[in-house]
């Protein structure tokens, strides 16, 4: 590429591991005359550098770099005083009117609309932030889009007046020519073309993500007028692609493509360049009266059910048939149902034909309803599969009401429809015209916004304030300041349920969290605790001072909290975002309460260690923006711990009871977390064990044990901050790991020693004995060695160290064969303990004066087999590896014998193993863990 005018200029430093990672995947791309590169990674991970060093090292060409806000785009600028520019200082522009050798502006400045666009809404609302922005009233366009959102909750018609004139102007002209670049104000059009003719080689996305809408449909006409440039898109928060196709999503990925490297959080963390972390959780059940409420419509769905499948009066002829006759004459034929169907299947494949032919089968065959001759019986890995009431009977019920109820001759049957949609729109499902889809339910916001989640808020508090005392920095994000009334559940919540107010007023109302003297800020409300209202009031009056500003401040008092209301030019969310963020910085107050719009991505606050996610939100995006606010490195406290707890409100007993428990795990799902045996995983499974693959009964049955066990482990940050192994390297690719739990005890001694097994101690020794057959049978290398560690809860994690990914695989496999059931083994092998029992022998002196001496205590000892294990397959397709694995098993294990599974003798024993509940009983999670 060319180099004119990049003689001297370098980065003389040293890159982070992270960052040389990521440089090498860039080079590569390059070298390959791909021009597009895409990548991820988080806030401190020195995405700026990364991106200079791209530029002044590798492309060495006049590159532009495009952020969202001017505080980003001055950061760019400043952060090149790293490098070497050899006298070329004043070549570092961020004037558009001025490019120089590296060119830092705003996206606003190259994609500012001006005669409207075709996306008239989105072109109005744009429009309508520029304005905000320019007049001061905003910083950006987050809290622009924050304002609007708090004056559509608070003002709708006001609201409504403003949209519709921004709508007007959008409106004006649209432009004749269908390229986006005509509907660009002049400012814009001519910043581009004067880029252009500046040899541009290099451009610089900065916070990419932002590219899905408008930026991105202008910024895809843009690099058609440059000169092939390199295209570095580098956010922290990738958006989701690929659910659901559109425009947007088109325009995204022609600029950057799919995503070439992303740096993992867990690398930064050990590189010390972010905060280590744990995540936690507390569970709650919902409020009485919202338990009532849940209840109600669970008895609506059961009542439904009953009358869909009640027998009709023989009066009205031209009724449909009741649920289960009609099912019987579907399954008959099909067509009449719009399933065309060629042959019955015998497996579960998805799709909703599927999913109907198999649930209209589960739900005869269960009612004991004798199929039609032709049709094949489901197999009974489908009958018994988890079928809940609402899954089941989703997929009938909706055929039934689109291709029976709807099109009866009976307006009995049509109403009939109605009241079935209605009451399964109530649990989540709407009936449309082509089929059922997810719908917004009312059960689902009572989990969502339960009160009972505010007294797990204070608890948490509570419990941090014990620990950490005058050290804490709590943050509460919510949703929403206030809900909007059409997602009121009447009589059940109101505007204030789930919402930011609700949050603080529970925390200034408790006698210990009110010591936090809290303060909330939304964008258009700020309430201050009663005690810090004197101090937060002088304060603020310093503050401005200091910067001359224009405001004016009024104090309401609401009892226990004042609202705080400040008038004149300067009082906008940017400014008192900033002071009230600097108050929480030097524990003016401990605690800020907010919406995930003011306190999402671009707010900073580097001493958060305790982060209280309020929110519903499950994307990547949201969740990575929220917390990556609270694993910033704190310069107060160097061996910072963030706490990033979730609030979890579950009702097992009824049909969407695990609503919020579901969203909790999709929230989690790409979150990475270290584990109490210092491997980190992705996934809800780093939280706790319990959480991957446990029927969700059990998470409700033992909530009371989860909530102490996480109560306990948030209190305990130093041992989360070993688990991290900060200074040590990241190993990126995953490693295959088993977690084992028995069910009941392991019982018995081993053969020698006095010491009983455990379920640490037996799995160790199994261990043993399947790693040295392994590496005796050349399935592994030498140098690999088993590693496991306690997760709690009674569950215990083995992995394999030094070693490939393979290996590793061969390993957990082996040892989920040998603790797994005996399903088609070919060889099997007993597994022996001792077993002592206390008992008293007489002496000559006990047996003829008892009245003086007492029998000896002395204990008789026995020996029998426990159980019954498989010998791991890759060991039993040769006797000689059978037997080879019987001699390490009882050096570690017990005497044992061995018998070929099919043998008369293997299938009695077998059998006798079943019988006899000496079947291996533990419960086996497979899954990928980073060592």
């Amino acid at each position: 590429m060319h180099e004119d005018g990049f003689t001297g200029i370098g980065f003389g430093g040293d890159l982070r591991p992270s960052q040389v990672a990521a440089t090498q995947v860039i080079l590569d791309q390059i070298e390959q005359w791909q021009r597009k590169l895409h990548i991820v990674a988080p806030p401190g991970s020195g995405k700026t550098v990364l991106g200079l060093y791209v530029w002044s090292n590798i492309v060495r060409r006049p590159a532009l770099v495009l952020s969202p806000n001017s505080a980003i785009q001055a950061q760019w600028a400043a952060r090149t005083a790293l490098f070497d520019l050899s006298g070329k200082e004043d070549m570092i522009s961020t004037d558009p009117k001025q490019p120089g050798l590296l060119t830092s502006l705003t996206y606003q400045s190259v994609t500012l609309p001006s005669r409207g666009s075709k996306d008239l809404d989105a072109a109005a609302l744009l429009l309508w932030c520029e304005k905000l922005i320019d007049s001061g009233e905003a910083h950006d366009h987050l809290t622009a889009t924050a304002w609007q959102d708090d004056l559509r909750e608070r003002n709708p018609e006001y609201y409504a007046k403003r949209e519709s004139f921004y709508r007007k102007q959008a409106r004006n002209a649209i432009a004749e020519h269908g390229d986006p670049l005509w509907t660009l104000h002049e400012s814009a059009r001519s910043h581009i073309s004067r880029l252009s003719k500046h040899g541009i080689g290099l451009v610089i996305l900065d916070e990419c993500h932002h590219l899905l809408h408008h930026w991105g449909k202008i910024l895809a006409e843009v690099d058609r007028m440059f000169d092939e440039p390199v295209i570095l898109g580098l956010t922290a928060t990738p958006p989701e692609l690929g659910e659901g196709a559109s425009e947007s999503t088109d325009h995204y990925l022609e600029l950057l493509g799919e995503v070439d490297y992303e740096v993992p959080v867990p690398a930064l963390v050990r590189d010390h360049n972010l905060a280590p972390y744990q995540d936690l959780v507390q569970f709650v059940r919902p409020a009485d009266d919202e338990l009532q409420y849940i209840a109600r419509v669970d008895e609506k769905f059961d009542e439904i059910i009953e009358i869909l499948q009640a027998p009709r009066g023989e009066e009205d002829g031209t009724r449909i048939p009741p649920l289960n006759q009609w099912l019987l004459e579907s399954l008959a034929d099909p067509s009449t149902v719009g399933i065309q169907l060629k042959r019955w299947p015998t497996e579960m494949k998805g799709g909703a034909q599927e999913d109907f032919l198999n649930a209209a089968r589960v739900h005869l065959q269960r009612q004991s309803v004798e199929l039609p001759e032709h049709v094949e019986p489901v197999s009974h890995s489908i009958l018994e599969v988890g079928w809940s009431p609402l899954n089941l009977f989703t997929p009938l019920i909706d055929r039934y009401v689109r291709y029976g109820l709807r099109l009866s001759q009976s307006s009995e049957d049509h109403a009939l429809a109605e009241e079935a949609v209605a009451r399964f729109r109530l649990l989540g499902r709407q009936i449309a015209e082509t089929g059922v889809r997810a719908a917004a339910s009312p059960v689902g916001r009572i989990l969502a916004y339960s009160r009972a989640k505010l007294q797990a808020v204070v608890d948490i508090l509570r419990s941090e304030m014990q620990d950490l005392g005058r050290n804490l920095r709590a943050v509460i994000v919510t949703d929403f300041e206030k809900t909007s009334s059409m997602a009121v559940v009447q009589g059940i919540q109101d505007e204030q349920a789930g919402g930011a107010i609700a949050a603080f007023r529970t925390i200034v109302s408790d006698e210990d969290t009110d010591h936090l003297n809290p303060i909330l800020m939304t964008g258009s409300t700020v309430l201050v605790d009663d005690d810090l209202v004197e101090t937060f009031i002088q304060e603020c009056r310093n503050w401005i001072t200091e910067r001359e500003l224009a405001i004016e401040l009024k104090d309401v008092n609401e009892g226990p909290y004042h609202d705080i209301r400040g008038y004149g030019k300067d009082w906008v969310p940017r400014n008192y975002i900033e002071m009230i963020t600097e108050m929480f910085q030097r524990g003016v107050t401990q605690c800020i309460v907010g919406t995930r719009g003011l306190l999402g991505e671009g707010w900073d606050a580097s001493r958060i260690n305790c982060l209280i996610d309020l929110t519903t939100v499950a994307t990547d995006m949201s969740i990575n923006q929220l917390r990556g606010r609270s694993i910033r490195l704190d310069k107060e406290w160097p061996e910072k711990v963030a706490n990033n707890w979730d609030v979890i409100c579950i009702a097992e007993e009824f049909k969407k009871g695990f609503d919020d428990y579901d969203r909790f795990k999709r929230k989690h799902r790409h979150l990475y977390g270290v584990c109490d045996d210092g491997a980190i995983e992705k996934g809800v499974g780093h939280v706790h064990p319990a959480f991957k693959e446990v029927p969700e009964m059990a998470i409700s049955e033992g909530m009371t044990v989860f909530n102490q066990e996480m109560i306990m482990r948030g209190r305990n940050r130093p041992d989360a901050r070993e688990y991290w192994k900060i200074g040590q390297p990241f190993n990126a690719e995953p490693r295959a790991a088993i977690e084992l739990k028995k069910s009941g005890g392991v019982g018995g001694f081993p053969l020698t020693g006095d010491v009983k097994w455990t379920e640490g101690t037996l799995t160790q020794a199994i261990a043993t004995a399947v790693l040295e057959s392994l590496h005796e049978a050349g399935h592994l290398s030498k140098s690999s060695h088993s590693e496991g560690g306690d997760r709690g809860g009674g569950w215990l994690r083995m992995h394999l160290e030094e070693c490939t990914e393979k290996e590793s695989e061969i390993f957990c496999t082996a040892m989920r064969e040998v603790l797994g059931p005996l399903e088609k083994p070919r060889y099997v092998i007993s597994r022996s303990a001792r077993f002592l029992t206390p008992i008293l022998v007489h002496t000559f002196l006990s047996r003829y004066f008892p009245f003086l001496f007492k029998p000896r205590e002395e204990v008789s000892e026995h020996v029998e087999n426990v159980m019954l294990h498989m010998v791991p397959r890759l060991l039993s397709k040769k006797k000689k590896d059978a037997e080879m694995f019987q001699r390490h098993w009882e050096v570690h294990v017990s005497p044992s014998n061995i018998l070929y599974a099919k043998s008369d003798a293997g299938r009695k024993a077998i059998e006798n193993a079943r019988n006899n509940e000496q079947n291996p009983d533990w419960s086996i999670h497979e899954k990928n863990v980073f060592i």
